[in-house]
């Protein structure tokens, strides 16, 4: 756990977690989850258990994908310092992105699968987190993508899958503690979601920082 990428992939997680994209529809995937309507009350427990399977059903999709880009990394060994310089530049351009300052067109588009989610279940609640984790969200597809770079920077599998099980970590745990503290939580929902501006600065600003010292080879 010492490894700093290990800790800037955790980071990630959370910045995907209070993205735009995420954080205002919070409330949503919450009410799914826990098969009501807006503005009733909810079944804690029910809700706790969906949203502990969707965070598996993420996680599951997230480490396969990170064991993926590790294998694919380890064919490029042999260049690896100039992999590592355009895994940091792409960082620099995601951030860059996310402040307002580059467009970068095939990031606006959504790729999300189609999911039933009325009267989800565990069963359900785990396909609805792999449909999720495959959806091609601007927010989650900047910073799952600067993840599955840094593993692809790893020489090992199982580096990899860690580096994504702690990607995943840093999204599902606040996911699962915002699940069991729902009902106290939907003003600072609505709060967070009216400050998104800066949150997408404060992301981008991130990501521009860590993709420099990736560059430079500073971590």
């Amino acid at each position: 756990m010492g490894h700093p990428n290990y800790w800037l992939c955790f980071t990630e997680g959370l910045l995907t977690f209070i993205s735009p994209c995420i954080l205002p529809m919070l409330p949503i995937y919450l009410f799914y989850l826990a098969g009501t309507a807006e503005n009733t009350a909810v079944d804690r427990g029910r809700l706790f258990r969906n949203a502990l399977a969707f965070v598996l059903g993420l996680t599951l999709v997230f480490v396969a994908l990170g064991a993926t880009a590790t294998a694919l990394g380890s064919y490029l060994q042999l260049h690896l310092k100039l992999l590592r310089q355009i895994s940091g530049l792409v960082m620099v351009a995601f951030g860059l992105y996310f402040m307002g300052l580059l467009r970068l067109p095939f990031l606006d588009q959504t790729h999300a699968f189609d999911y039933r989610v009325q009267n989800l279940n565990l069963i359900r609640s785990l396909g609805f987190g792999m449909a999720f984790a495959f959806g091609w969200t601007p927010c989650v597809g900047v910073f799952l993508g600067s993840a599955l770079l840094l593993a692809g920077n790893t020489g090992s599998v199982v580096q990899g899958m860690l580096m994504l099980s702690l990607y995943s970590a840093g999204l599902g745990i606040p996911f699962l503690i915002s699940a069991w503290l729902f009902e106290s939580l939907k003003d600072r929902f609505r709060l967070l979601a009216a400050h998104s501006r800066s949150i997408s600065l404060i992301s981008g600003l991130f990501l521009v920082a860590a993709g420099l010292l990736l560059f430079l080879d500073r971590f």
